[in-house]
């Protein structure tokens, strides 16, 4: 599964730039261009790690580092005060880089950090009403029961956990996981959910997913 970087930049060229740099390398992107667009991003994708600069329309980088929370934050900022530097990895970020940069020394940080979140098990269990998804070991467990996943059958399961009290609609499932499951389109998206909650189903005894017709789906309540 390739890791997905969330970069968060008003700059259109910067962007562009770091979206090539990136998906040569393998990544998949998301694009946000304000502080708030990117709040709304972050919970809806909960992208592996985060690209973002400070000079941000609306809500500015250093409020929106405060909401980012799990995931490691690059500053990407032309500020290359020592204070600056200080407040923002007290503040939450995992690294800094000062604008220019150089593309190779950035892809050299976004591999440390996702190495190191890879090393600690990528810490993030997903939980919902006895069922239980780990991000980093790709373990599903219902009840105490392990369930075996196709890679789009976790993707989807793994988007809906991270997002269990709203209806995700199904163009927005397929445009999210679209990166790590290529095989998944509209025509086969239906065949993938029932097989993923008949999976669930049986090993717990109930269903935990329900369909909110003509829309999309979201976790049953517990």
């Amino acid at each position: 599964m390739s890791y997905k970087i969330l970069i968060i930049d008003d700059d259109v060229y910067i962007g562009d730039m770091l979206e090539e740099v990136l998906k040569k390398e393998g990544y998949a992107v998301l694009r946000a261009y304000s502080g708030t667009e990117a709040l709304l991003l972050f919970s809806q994708a909960r992208p592996d790690l985060v690209l973002l600069d400070l000079m941000l329309p609306g809500l500015p980088g250093e409020e929106v580092l405060k909401k980012l929370r799990g995931v490691p934050v690059i500053v990407l900022s032309a500020k290359a005060g020592a204070d600056d530097k200080v407040q923002l990895l007290l503040g939450g970020a995992a690294d800094y880089i000062t604008k220019p940069f150089d593309t190779h020394e950035l892809l050299a940080r976004i591999t440390v950090q996702l190495r190191r979140g890879t090393a600690a098990g990528n810490g993030a269990r997903l939980l919902c009403g006895g069922l239980s998804l780990d991000t980093g070991t790709h373990q599903v467990l219902a009840g105490e029961v392990p369930v075996r996943l196709t890679k789009t059958e976790f993707a989807i399961l793994k988007l809906l956990l991270q997002n269990p009290k709203q209806v995700i609609t199904k163009s927005k499932i397929l445009d999210l996981i679209s990166a790590d499951t290529p095989d998944c389109v509209e025509s086969s998206l239906k065949v993938h959910v029932s097989n993923l909650r008949s999976k669930l189903r049986a090993a717990a005894g109930k269903d935990y997913i329900e369909t909110v017709w003509g829309i999309g789906f979201k976790m049953r309540e517990p």
